[in-house]
């Protein structure tokens, strides 16, 4: 498969961590921070329900924002290699497990019946990203094989979510996006509790 270029950026800039930015109007240390969509939410909501608490709600929505943000760059970069949501999960859990697996791992990876799995590698077979070839370790058994265009459309299409993810987070020293990432993991640790939140 003929893998489509994406189109550089040019002049891009790092994006300036907070302390690096110019200071805000004098006299107004508040004005200092930029605001960005969610203040405004924040701000129009407040005198309507009083008892909002404004850093729950603030952090929620950026973190549903953010959410939807990235999904819709890895919408795109799909759309960039020509792939499909279930061709890209497909390979993404070949890749997972080294380039090679059988069937059944793969059927139980993404949740689905074997049936459903053998139309999809029967498809990605078709555009050479991956194949079937029988078993060193068992001759009964077929393992599925990322070839290096499926490898390539894989990893290409990677790129751009994590070039992106990158991007954002950018804005964070090291030690910031540590905490960052310790603070989400308590809030995930109280999500997950009872099974709430344990999605693969």
């Amino acid at each position: 498969m003929e893998r489509k270029e994406r189109k550089q950026p040019t002049n891009r800039k790092e994006p300036k961590r907070p302390e690096e930015r110019g200071p805000g109007p004098a006299g107004d240390r508040d004005r200092d921070r930029e605001r960005d969509w969610t203040d405004d939410h924040v701000a129009r909501w407040l005198p309507v329900l009083p008892d909002l608490d404004p850093d729950v709600e603030g952090a929620v929505t950026r973190m549903k924002k953010i959410s939807v943000h990235l999904r819709r760059v890895r919408e795109q970069s799909l759309v960039d290699f020509d792939l499909e949501r279930h061709e890209f999960d497909t390979l993404h859990q070949l890749a997972a497990r080294g380039g090679t697996a059988a069937p059944s791992e793969l059927a139980a990876d993404l949740d689905l019946a074997p049936a459903s799995v053998t139309g999809r590698l029967d498809a990605l077979e078709r555009r050479g990203l991956v194949r079937r070839t029988p078993s060193t370790a068992d001759r009964r058994r077929v393992d599925v094989v990322l070839t290096e265009s499926g490898r390539s459309t894989w990893l290409g299409a990677m790129d751009v979510l994590g070039h992106e993810e990158y991007r954002l987070l950018g804005v964070l020293s090291k030690d910031e996006r540590r905490a960052l990432s310790d603070m989400l993991r308590r809030i995930m640790l109280v999500a997950e509790q009872h099974g709430g939140a344990s999605w693969k």
